[in-house]
C-alpha cells in the first residue's frame, strides 16, 4: 500500500512556497493540481501565468508545459489568446466523473473479492479503524485523504496499473467537490468501509459490488444536490 506514502508527498508541497530548484515539470504539475482542487483558483477563473511563474519561483516554460499536461487531465480549460482557466463547477461533469468513478471501483472490487489475500484485508481494515476518528472530528482535507488512500488501496489490489492511474485521477479531479460531501454523513463512512471490506472478505463479489455502488452512489446524489444548490 503505498498511496498513502505518495499522498503524503503531494501534499507537503505549499502552494504558496517558491518551487526553486525543484521547479521541473513534474513537481510544478503536483503543485498546480493541488492548488486547483484546494481552491486556491476559483472555477471559471483565468490564470495569470506572469504572477504564477513569480509566486513558484518558475521559468515560463515548464509552467506552460504542466498547465498544458493539466489540461489535457481535464483540471484547467485553454481558450486560444485568452490563456488557462480553471474549469467551471459543472453538475454534468462532476456527475460523469462519478459515473467513470463507480465503473472503475466496481472493476476493482471484482478483482478484489478474486486476488486480495487475508493479509491483505486485515491491513486495510485495521487502516480503517484506526483512522475513524478523523470521520467523527471532521478533520477536512485530512479525511478526504484518508478516504481517497482507502478506495485507492482496493485499487491497487487488482494488480493493474492502469486502473489504479485512472482512479487516482478521477480522486483528484473530484476532490474540490467533494469538500462540499457528506456534511450530516461523515461518521458513517467508516462502517461503509467496513461493510466493503467484509464482503471483499466473504468472497461474495454480487454483495461487494453491491456495497461499492452504494457508497459511491449516496455520495454523487449528495454532490448533486449540493451543486444545485450552489
Amino acid at each position: 500500500m503505498n498511496a498513502l506514502a505518495i499522498q503524503a508527498d503531494t501534499v507537503k508541497h505549499s502552494s504558496k512556497a517558491p518551487v526553486g530548484k525543484e521547479g521541473s515539470v513534474e513537481h510544478l504539475h503536483q503543485v498546480l493540481q493541488e492548488m486547483a482542487v484546494t481552491f486556491k483558483f476559483k472555477p471559471g477563473e483565468r490564470l495569470n501565468e506572469s504572477v504564477l511563474s513569480e509566486q513558484l519561483g518558475v521559468s515560463r516554460t515548464p509552467l506552460r508545459e504542466a498547465l498544458n499536461r493539466l489540461t489535457a487531465e481535464g483540471f484547467f480549460d485553454f481558450a486560444s489568446g485568452k490563456g488557462f482557466f480553471c474549469r467551471p463547477l459543472e453538475p454534468k461533469l462532476v456527475l460523469d466523473l462519478y459515473g467513470l468513478r463507480e465503473a472503475l471501483e466496481r472493476a476493482c472490487v471484482r478483482s478484489a473479492v478474486d486476488n486480495a489475500t487475508e493479509q491483505e484485508i486485515d491491513e486495510l481494515e485495521d487502516f480503517v479503524r484506526k483512522t475513524s476518528i478523523a470521520y467523527e472530528e471532521h478533520l477536512g482535507t485530512e479525511l478526504l485523504r484518508i478516504d481517497e488512500y482507502f478506495h485507492e488501496s482496493i485499487a491497487g489490489l487488482s494488480n493493474n496499473q492502469e486502473i489504479l492511474r485512472s482512479l487516482k485521477n478521477v480522486n483528484a479531479r473530484i476532490r474540490f467537490v467533494r469538500w462540499v460531501d457528506m456534511d450530516d454523513e461523515k461518521s458513517l463512512v467508516p462502517d461503509e468501509h467496513l461493510s466493503i471490506l467484509a464482503a471483499i472478505r466473504k468472497r461474495d463479489k454480487q454483495m461487494a459490488l453491491e456495497r461499492i455502488s452504494n457508497h459511491i452512489q449516496m455520495r454523487m446524489t449528495q454532490i448533486h444536490a449540493n451543486l444545485k444548490e450552489g
